[in-house]
């Protein structure tokens, strides 16, 4: 039912938003599930779906509901990845990202879970940045601009970083309360801090991966000035959750949705994105919680552009 909810397993977590729309005419794929007491089958060919099986008493017993075909970590998160990338050349970091609109800059934390990408959303948006998205950062270029889509507006956010480090967005429940929620996560609306702007043309981009550490004592920015490391880095980001196998309801195995075609428009699409005049910075980054925007948010950071 529509609006979904907003809990840990919401495609909200994914996407902006997940709404019914009219049948189109041409649509991009089609997905077909047939309720049946057989055995889980799946097949894909082409942009078709199918899935038979006891979907109803899976779905009951599933141990992480996740990973299912609605899941936030499930087919549907990864089939509308796959459709955005062939039938409309739209590719998607693994990222968080935030808007310096003084700058007109967007920064992409890109990173797979528990990379640090929470921290850097949050202090963030302490920071006085706009929410552009907490989990999936989409981009295409059209006429020799680059265009970047918002995503998600919903994060996943474990209840001892709010309790450590971000208790300002911590609800008056949970910082009272013993009892940590499942997985230790709560999903947190993040849309009071949106940018306004749904779309961005040619914005300044800067790309962080980060390895965020407690107890570590200094910053460390290490650009990756080779255009080929950091051509790697990216693709291998990018093509994440499309290429992984998932395991639907603890015992249906979906392979990864790639294809070699898939993968040569996406390393062209990151080759094109490096060499960009409007590609600011691409670097990984060595931090603790507190530190981790080091000097990269002043004025003064200018000074590592890359060449």
């Amino acid at each position: 039912s529509f609006p979904l909810p907003i809990e840990v397993k919401s495609l909200l977590t994914d996407f902006k938003e997940v709404a019914e729309i009219p049948v189109p005419l041409h649509p991009d794929g089609h997905l077909f599930i047939s309720e049946s007491p057989s055995k889980p089958f799946y097949k894909l060919t082409g942009t078709r779906a199918i899935f038979r099986g006891p979907f109803v008493s899976l779905t009951r017993r599933a141990s992480d509901p996740r990973y299912s075909l609605w899941g936030n970590q499930g087919f549907f998160y990864r089939y509308a990845l796959y459709l955005l990338e062939k039938k409309h050349r739209i590719w998607s970091f693994h990222a968080c990202a935030l808007f310096d609109r003084p700058k007109n800059r967007l920064y992409v934390i890109a990173g797979g879970a528990g990379s640090g990408k929470t921290v850097y959303l949050l202090s963030g948006v302490e920071n006085g940045l706009e929410l552009f998205s907490t989990e999936s950062v989409h981009f295409t270029f059209v006429g020799g601009h680059f265009i970047w889509f918002m995503g998600s507006l919903v994060d996943n956010v474990r209840v001892e970083t709010l309790r450590l480090h971000f208790p300002h967005f911590l609800s008056p429940s949970l910082s009272m309360s013993p009892d940590i929620p499942w997985l230790g996560k709560v999903a947190l609306d993040l849309s009071p801090y949106r940018c306004r702007e749904e779309i961005l043309c040619d914005p300044e981009i800067v790309i962080l991966l980060p390895r965020i550490e407690e107890g570590r004592r200094s910053f460390e920015l290490n650009p990756l000035e080779s255009p080929s490391r950091a051509v790697h880095a990216l693709f291998d980001n990018i093509g994440e959750k499309l290429a992984e196998t998932v395991l639907l309801y603890d015992i249906l195995p979906v392979p990864g949705l790639d294809t070699a075609n898939l993968a040569t428009a996406r390393r062209q699409a990151v080759e094109k994105l490096v060499g960009s005049e409007k590609t600011w910075l691409v670097a990984s980054v060595l931090s603790r919680p507190g530190l981790c925007w080091g000097d990269i948010l002043s004025n003064s950071a200018r000074k590592r552009r890359r060449k």
